[in-house]
């Protein structure tokens, strides 16, 4: 059976350039969980999701590294989130394993709701300078997952980060929603995150300890598989 996978790209800039491939399959047409695994690792984004046909605003999906499966993820989940809304469907949650996940949509940027311990546990690495963000190197952080991040403009809000999780089978994240709900969480204060060669990652965070994470999204393309 042929399997048709949408690629998306997530946390784009404004003129939706970079962002992090994510790859988008229909749950029904891989029902085991070892064959997701095995199509995770075959297409080597560093996440893919499987989304079930959303019943009453709401769409069950599952993420899966090139590795190990996650509970909860940032871009797969407004990668997501976007793709059900360009589908047709009035989406206004979706179930993950960590739990349930809101989502809308604001100024064309899609936003998901989430709870900071559902994202991995990330080695945050402050770093005086951006520059020392720009020139660090995968091969120092053997372990992971790793965030190495620093102010461009602490008045603004504003951090350079990237992240390296060898653990979960990512050399480098393009985009990571998840760090971005932690470093979010962990500073207390809303952010605009520049990662990796340029995507854009908006976050608040609530005061009741919710944060919201979103950002543009684009299509790229179709998979066969």
């Amino acid at each position: 059976m042929t399997i048709e996978v949408s690629v998306v790209r997530v946390f784009t800039d404004d003129d939706g350039e970079h962002g992090n491939p994510l790859g988008i399959a229909p749950a029904d047409a891989v029902p085991d969980d070892a064959d997701r695994q095995a199509l995770a690792k075959h297409l080597g984004f560093s996440e893919t999701v499987f989304v079930t046909d959303p019943a009453d605003g709401t769409a069950a999906v599952r993420i899966f590294t090139p590795a190990t499966e996650l509970p909860f993820a940032g871009h797969p989940t407004v990668g997501a989130a976007w793709w059900l809304r360009e589908q047709g469907h009035d989406i206004a949650a979706l179930d993950t394993p960590a739990g349930r996940v809101d989502t809308r949509v604001r100024h064309g940027a899609t936003w998901v709701r989430a709870r900071p311990e559902w994202a991995p546990e990330f080695a945050l690495h402050p770093m005086l300078h951006v520059d020392d963000v720009v020139h660090a190197h995968p091969r120092d952080y053997p372990s992971g997952p790793n965030y190495l991040w620093a102010w461009e403009d602490e008045f603004e809000g504003r951090i350079r980060s990237r992240m390296f999780a060898p653990d979960l089978g990512i050399t480098e994240d393009e985009a990571t929603g998840a760090a971005a709900v932690r470093i979010t969480a962990h500073l207390r204060r809303s952010l605009l995150i520049r990662q990796g060669h340029g995507s854009h990652i908006r976050t608040v965070f609530g005061d009741d300890g919710w944060v919201e994470v979103g950002g543009l999204v684009r299509p790229e393309r179709t998979i066969r598989v």
